[in-house]
């Protein structure tokens, strides 16, 4: 399982990918659409920062996974959320806007779980090295009018 100090270290150099590059390269890896996610640190209070990548987007809701590549803990980002939802979020390069996180119901987890397994096999993979059910997270808009996953 990667080490909190690889996930830092990838988050930085996928970063530093972006800005260097002007935002040409790091906005797709894995086939999907990265984005970055700011939530408040539960024990910090702090803004935290985090490359994800988006294997799933509804609308304006963005999808997304809190794999940890099949870790037994849930990473640090999805507890942040867990405990306070109000987020900011990078879609594609555009402006960060505000969204609400929440984790799937069972009952939606269970209608999308399929939908991103079949285009994406390596989640699928990560549930299979943990006992944890991993959770999908969805990032909804705060205001109407609000679109971060449109076109």
């Amino acid at each position: 399982m990667p080490s909190n100090r690889s996930l830092r270290t990838m988050n930085a150099l996928h970063r530093a990918a972006i800005r260097v590059t002007g935002g040409r390269l790091g906005w797709r890896a894995y086939g999907m659409p990265m984005i970055e996610l700011t939530t408040t640190g539960r024990k910090s209070g702090q803004k935290r920062e985090t490359m994800i990548a988006s294997p799933l987007q509804l609308g304006d809701t963005i999808v997304i996974v809190a794999s940890r590549g099949g870790d037994p803990v849930h990473p640090a980002w999805y507890l942040n959320l867990v405990d306070e939802p109000r987020v900011e979020v990078v879609f594609r390069g555009r402006p960060k806007v505000q969204m609400r996180a929440r984790p799937a119901t069972p009952d939606e987890r269970a209608d999308l779980w399929p939908r991103i397994t079949k285009d994406h096999p390596n989640f699928a993979g990560y549930q299979t090295k943990t006992d944890r059910v991993i959770p999908v997270v969805l990032l909804e808009p705060v205001a109407q009018g609000t679109s971060a996953a449109g076109a």
